[in-house]
């Protein structure tokens, strides 16, 4: 791909794996909270923002839902998630290449920011959009449009990566081309799709590829 000025990377599953605690931390919700989701039907909802997930199957609930969530989090989170292979390495070259990088997440900007400052990657990003500055969420196009509208180019001009269909649709919405990871567990636990708005473009299993995409 030719005049790419900007990667537009989403947070868990694609720069940082927090699958495992993710899964659990639903885990600690049913138990306390009573039923149960199988771990497919708990990746399917990974991408979207944790409120709609919680209202979904706990209406009227959401709000003590997701401080259990939270809550069983608070003290481990840094214990149990890492960046995956690469990323560290293809954030930082994007930068020396004079590329943009925006992080398009429905997290809270907090724990986003936090995170990215414990590992010494917040500095190698120029923004920075969460659930916290839209309205809409993935896989409207909002987040990814004010991402582009703060860094001052086109669709044309960047490209999304991410694990999961409101990444790519998300990505697609705003007219921007979407590359999906194939390292995350929400990325491997279905079939990707070849036609439709759920359809990457691309498909990378390693950082480099992207790179190699961009040349």
């Amino acid at each position: 791909m030719k005049n790419i000025k900007a990667v537009l990377f989403d947070f868990d599953g694609t720069i940082f794996d927090t699958n495992k605690l993710i899964l659990e931390s639903w885990q600690e919700v049913f138990r306390i909270k009573g039923g149960s989701r199988t771990e497919e039907e708990i990746l399917a909802t990974f991408g979207e923002p944790l409120v709609t997930s919680m209202e979904k199957w706990f209406p009227g609930q959401s709000e003590e839902c997701i401080n259990i969530y939270r809550n069983y989090q608070k003290d481990i989170f840094f214990e149990k998630i890492e960046l995956y292979e690469g990323m560290d390495e293809l954030i930082k070259k994007l930068k020396t290449l004079g590329i943009f990088n925006a992080i398009v997440t429905s997290r809270l900007t907090s724990s986003t920011v936090n995170t990215l400052e414990k590992y010494d990657l917040a500095r190698y990003f120029d923004v920075i959009v969460t659930c916290d500055d839209t309205q809409r969420h993935k896989p409207d196009p909002e987040p990814a449009l004010l991402a582009l509208e703060k860094l001052g180019i086109s669709a044309e001009e960047a490209i999304m990566i991410g694990d999961s269909k409101f990444d790519i649709r998300c990505a697609h919405n705003a007219g921007i081309k979407a590359a999906l990871v194939g390292w995350s567990e929400a990325a491997s636990a279905g079939e990707i799709p070849e036609n439709g708005q759920d359809a990457p473009d691309f498909v990378i299993n390693s950082a480099e590829e992207l790179l190699e995409i961009l040349a």
